[in-house]
């Protein structure tokens, strides 16, 4: 007679079998139509297992979070029986719950196309509507193999057979259409609902390895109702409209080509914005305290070996080899262990620390070709890094410095919101658990003193040292995971950096890493795609555009623009013979901020008339007034205080 601890603290105790449906049930009828799940002592596990040991139980519904990954995980399911349903011969391979959804991939010899979708959609619906329960069996490994094999599906017999032997072979049958699973499932195929939609295809090698069979991907989205899906398709729908790689093509801001996989083209405009933001970053981290230094490009692998980065990151670097020295080089894929060479030149007193050493610096980083995205995700980039070197008792001060940096400079690029998580020692790491024990404290009292809340990111610290990661909300409710801030207690070590202290004895400093773009390419793909090309005036590559109306104003438009570059401003002169309304249209295509317009009238009264780009207004100025109103408002966030 196990007893029951439910959430709300009270125990219910049960004569016979006692199931979650058996509980629910006994709880009420509203909540045995509501339950999906159930979580047993913290674990979710279906609602027929039997609960044979006290226990606590936590009912999972269709509106709770939990709920959302079973139902991807189902749909997953569904859309591997309506495949089979509709394309006989088709083997099914793995299918797992994805962000925002879920793939499964299938061999076949012919690979799937959009133009499948409606016909499985369609046949899936069929699915929900059956309601098929999802019902749980275990199999003797031999028995599953030559069960999987008879059906002609290799594919699952290979992964059973490649299974640890104490792994306990589990079925998963929704009517007649079984499959390979763990688990846990809802109660039935109408349980998933009919808030989904297959999205694309891919190609996929089976195990992720090339040497393997290509295997056919249907990626898909699911929801927990259809206002949580169209949501989520409008969003989509925004991030197409926001897609750097296209922005970029059209404002001409950069392109990437195969002869240099992964590294950027800048083009003028886009090095423009490049530079502004670069431009900007060092004046707030001068103002801040941090001294800039450039560290080399290709290091000896020693100096890999003795950081630990060569045995946990060899493979991401790319190498050089010079014969003549008998050497192998590496690009560094970051910036860290220059930081420590440069502090360990002289002998370093406790009165220099905290010591802040900011790098922009170029890191070469090995991605699979396939993950490389724009300039989200590129081999070559610019890392915004800083090494602050200082006592254990100024992490807690350090920190609160950094937060408030990070955060006005995030909110001057337009992000007023971001959230931290704390990523605490991950399973391979260097350094002792007393040395994380310290690191992780100082980190958490930090996170107290500097009033950072944060949830927990296990197991995805640094290999050297725990981490925050601050996550940025996008205009259309993405995250992105930009800035860090990383304790390191084992680096110093490892370099053997240490410095005087106060009373004459030699100890090893803190080494804070920290970035707060993170990769430069990265971020500014981020901006891109926050502001859809439209920046603000301040950022923008083109500030203003000179347009003149007939010909005849051509010389009081070249005085035009004079007057705005003499005050700093970025200024394309257009004196083409378009008419206006294409002009107009033409610099609002290019995302122009300001469109500058003069004609016979502007320039006999020496004015011009402003229009703002989405606007349909004009604002007639003298042109004294108008050009000390741009070059105001063109002023970068951190320079406006100062003027």
């Amino acid at each position: 007679m196990p007893a029951i601890t439910l959430p709300d603290g009270s125990v219910r105790r049960f004569d016979g079998v006692v199931t979650g449906t058996t509980i629910a049930a006994d709880i009420g009828p509203g909540l045995a139509r509501a339950a999906m799940a159930m979580k047993v002592d913290g674990k979710i596990v279906d609602l027929s297992t039997v609960i044979e040991n006290d226990a606590t139980v936590m009912f999972i519904t269709r509106r709770d979070e939990a709920a959302l990954e079973m139902i991807r995980h189902d749909c997953a399911h569904v859309l591997a029986e309506a495949v089979q349903a509709l394309f006989p011969g088709t083997q099914v391979t793995i299918g797992p719950s994805i962000e925002n959804g879920f793939y499964y991939d299938f061999a076949r010899n012919e690979p799937f196309t959009v133009d499948d979708f409606p016909a499985i959609e369609a046949k899936m619906r069929e699915i929900v509507a059956a309601n098929a329960p999802f019902v749980r069996s275990v199999m003797d490994r031999d028995a599953a193999t030559a069960f999987f094999t008879a059906k002609g599906e290799n594919y699952k017999a290979e992964l059973i057979r490649d299974l640890p032997t104490t792994e306990t072979i589990t079925l998963y049958s929704q009517g007649d259409w079984i499959d390979l699973c763990r688990g846990p499932h809802l109660r039935g195929t109408g349980d998933v609902g009919t808030a989904f939609k297959l999205q694309k295809t891919a190609g996929a090698y089976w195990r992720g390895d090339h040497r393997n069979a290509m295997l056919s991907r249907i990626y898909g989205t699911a929801w927990r109702d259809q206002k949580e899906l169209d949501a989520h398709l409008h969003m989509l729908a925004e991030a197409e409209k926001r897609d750097h790689r296209r922005i970029g093509r059209d404002m001409d801001l950069f392109h990437i080509q195969e002869e240099a996989t992964g590294s950027v083209f800048w083009h003028p405009k886009g090095w423009k914005l490049y530079r502004t933001a670069e431009d900007y970053l060092r004046r707030r981290l001068a103002a801040g305290g941090y001294e800039e230094v450039k560290t080399p490009q290709l290091v000896d692998r020693v100096l890999w070996e003795k950081s630990g980065h060569w045995e946990k990151f060899r493979e991401h670097m790319f190498l050089a080899r010079v014969e003549e020295e008998e050497k192998t080089l590496a690009l560094k894929p970051m910036n860290c262990p220059g930081a420590v060479m440069i502090f360990n030149q002289g002998l370093r007193s406790y009165r220099e620390l905290p010591l802040r050493l900011a790098e922009m610096g170029q890191c070469h980083r090995y991605e699979p070709s396939g993950a490389l995205h724009g300039i989200m995700r590129v081999r070559a980039f610019q890392q915004d890094d800083a090494h602050i070197f200082c006592t254990e008792e100024d992490v807690a001060s350090e920190t609160v410095r950094f937060v408030d940096l990070l955060s006005t400079i995030y909110r001057d690029f337009g992000f007023p919101e971001f959230r931290v998580k704390f990523s605490d020692r991950p399973p391979v790491r260097a350094g002792a658990d007393d040395v994380w024990d310290r690191a992780e404290g100082a980190l958490r009292e930090a996170c107290a003193v500097a009033g950072v809340d944060y949830t927990l990111n296990p197991g995805e610290g640094a290999f050297y040292g725990p981490k925050l990661e601050f996550v940025l909300r996008d205009a259309i409710g993405r995250d992105w995971q930009c800035g860090t801030l990383q304790v390191d207690f084992v680096l110093p070590e490892r370099l053997d950096a240490e410095y005087v202290a106060a009373d004459g004895t030699r100890k090893r400093p803190v080494m804070l890493h920290r970035a707060i773009f993170g990769s430069f390419e990265r971020f500014l793909g981020i901006v891109i795609e926050q502001y859809a090309g439209r920046f603000p005036l301040w950022m923008s590559p083109v500030q203003v555009a000179v347009a003149t109306i007939v010909s005849d104003a051509d010389p009081y438009a070249e005085e035009v623009a004079r007057a705005l570059r003499a005050a700093g401003l970025a200024v394309k002169l257009d004196l083409s013979n378009q008419k206006i309304n294409a002009k107009v249209r033409d610099h609002s295509l290019q995302h122009v901020p300001v469109i500058a317009v003069v004609g016979r009238k502007e320039a006999e009264q020496r004015t011009v008339a402003l229009r703002r780009l989405g606007g349909q207004d004009q604002e007639l100025l003298p042109l004294d007034e108008a050009v000390a109103r741009l070059k105001a408002e063109a002023t970068a966030p951190d320079l406006r205080s100062n003027t």
